[in-house]
């Protein structure tokens, strides 16, 4: 802007185009584009976008027993959880009922008063956690009907994770094409069931068609939920560990039996990116099926029947897809920790159409920067190979010996080396080499990525948190590499890595130390734990040093 005029015309559309993102990101938009949804003081609204007519679809929504709320647990937001019908007529949601649930507090630190945040969440004192009772509401006559299915309330539960909406809508719905009938799961509180079942969206009658019961936790998938409803040849695309491995299954969606395995073998299936209904072909990223590292992705295809299974990333390391908008080719970037991107572009066979980039890091290794180092060691219990990275020091100097900071995340929903791709920094492990420590990332037994069995390792012992792995990690590690002090090694993590820190301070006080060091009379205080929680959503620990 020119003149204070123009800069005052300027702020004032980009007020407009800053509220109008703001709006969008609490309303959920028609698969038309004719209508958007939100909340408004407990209840649902509808709005024409031509005509910007508004309405009412709910009335009776109170304080915490209100309408598609995403207002519980420690993550939450003003925005609508539902999911529309293909035909834009009908909204699946629900009536979330948390008034019998404890409420949490954070004070908000800020200049002048402080604020205060709360929001319901269960605690271990309370009988029972929030439930939702679902409803379906059509909205194609004069006035909007609902009708609530015939079933008891469902705990607030996913296949995926403890969120209604772990993808961003509401999860764990599959519609039919002619938006009749509505398949979901119902997930127990303790994520050990998983019942799917069809309700009838005109009268709300609900029938079972399976159930998945497990003894320790289920999960649909590894990132996304795997799961599909296929109205047109009345089939559900199932996931499930049964096998001690991630697979896909098909089941007839009218009798519940399973029709056989789609996917089988000693490997992983991720995610389902692309379903082909028509040649009834399922694209999906896994791992573990290929030599090397078994967190290396890959993309793969596969008949629905389970046969013609093949690998259409062929270059070894870790892939990232994208499909191209008519679905007949794709972008393949794939690289290892030690190794730059390389991007291609392939057609559905995995046939090479050309390579469209090489990452150039010459301007990298002209700086004092060094290539991480991804290494293998065993487990504690000799039970599997371990992976993780190391990240070095610039310029180290042969004969000497460097302090070592163990990064950890203890999952069991995640793990410690975030990402198995080339990346020039990570995190803050970068920085921290430059001030003259060895990083060491290590995926301990108990994280996810790997057979079901591994997941389930320290299932039911959250202390554990992988410690004992890290701690015959490292020892292994020395071995390898002389250069590592074991006399000197800190601990951080966040989030749950904070938790991991506080319990390696007590369970491990002086971590890898063997006996009392001749530089330090105080014996065990030589070995030095440094503790960092950076930030925080549950389980973690608390900051600091030590």
């Amino acid at each position: 802007a020119h003149t204070r005029s123009e800069l005052f015309e300027k702020g004032k559309v980009e007020q407009v185009e800053l509220e109008a993102g703001r709006r969008s990101r609490r309303t959920a938009k028609s698969p038309d584009g004719k209508y958007e949804v939100f909340i408004r003081d407990w209840n649902l609204w509808l709005r024409e976008l031509e005509s910007g007519e508004e309405k009412a679809l709910t009335t009776d929504g109170i304080k915490d027993f209100g309408y598609a709320t995403d207002n519980a647990g420690w993550k939450h937001s003003d925005r609508a959880i539902l999911s529309w019908s293909p035909d834009s007529k009908k909204i699946a949601t629900f009536q979330q009922d948390q008034r019998h649930v404890s409420t949490m507090y954070l004070v908000k630190t800020r200049v002048g008063a402080p604020e205060l945040m709360e929001w319901k969440y269960p605690l271990p004192e309370d009988e029972d956690i929030i439930r939702i009772h679902r409803v379906i509401i059509d909205i194609s006559g004069e006035e909007p009907r609902m009708t609530r299915l015939k079933l008891a309330p469902d705990a607030r539960r996913g296949t995926l994770c403890d969120d209604l909406s772990c993808e961003g809508g509401l999860d764990d719905i599959s519609w039919s094409k002619d938006s009749r009938h509505l398949v979901f799961v119902s997930t127990s509180r303790d994520h050990k069931e998983a019942h799917v079942r069809m309700a009838d969206c005109e009268t709300g009658e609900v029938r079972d068609i399976f159930q998945e019961i497990v003894e320790t936790q289920f999960e649909s998938g590894q990132g996304s939920m795997n799961w599909k409803y296929l109205s047109d040849t009345k089939e559900i695309i199932w996931y499930s560990e049964r096998s001690d491995w991630g697979h896909l299954y098909l089941y007839d969606s009218e009798s519940g039996t399973l029709k056989h395995p789609i996917t089988q073998g000693e490997f992983l299936v991720l995610r389902v990116l692309k379903l082909d209904q028509e040649n009834r072909v399922i694209f999906f990223m896994a791992s573990g099926k290929e030599e090397g590292n078994p967190y290396y992705e890959y993309l793969y295809r596969v008949d629905f029947s389970g046969e013609n299974l093949k690998l259409l990333s062929p270059e070894p390391g870790h892939h990232r897809i994208s499909f191209s908008p008519d679905g007949q080719y794709f972008t393949d970037s794939y690289s290892q920790p030690d190794v730059p991107p390389v991007c291609e572009l392939r057609n559905l066979e995995g046939e090479l159409i050309r390579v469209l980039e090489r990452a150039d890091i010459s301007r990298l290794e002209a700086t004092s920067w060094n290539l991480p180092t991804p290494f293998k060691v065993r487990s504690a219990d000799d039970r599997w190979d371990l992976y993780g990275v190391m990240h070095t020091p610039p310029e180290m100097e042969a004969g000497n010996k460097y302090p070592v900071i163990l990064y950890i995340y203890p999952g069991p929903q995640g793990g410690s080396v975030r990402g198995w791709g080339f990346s020039a920094a990570r995190g803050d492990h970068q920085a921290l080499t430059e001030l003259g420590f060895v990083v060491v990332a290590l995926e301990g037994s108990c994280n996810p990525g790997r057979s079901k069995s591994f997941h389930d390792a320290c299932y039911g012992n959250m202390g554990e948190n992988t410690l004992p792995d890290q701690v015959s990690g490292l020892k292994q590690l020395q071995e390898q590499y002389g250069f590592l002090d074991l006399d000197r090694v800190g601990i951080w993590g966040h989030s749950g890595g904070g938790f991991a820190t506080g319990a390696a301070m007590f369970k491990y006080p002086c971590l890898l130390y063997t006996s009392p060091s001749p530089r330090d009379p105080r014996g065990d205080l030589v070995c030095r734990l440094l503790l960092e929680n950076r930030g925080g959503g549950g389980g973690g620990g608390g900051g600091g040093g030590g």
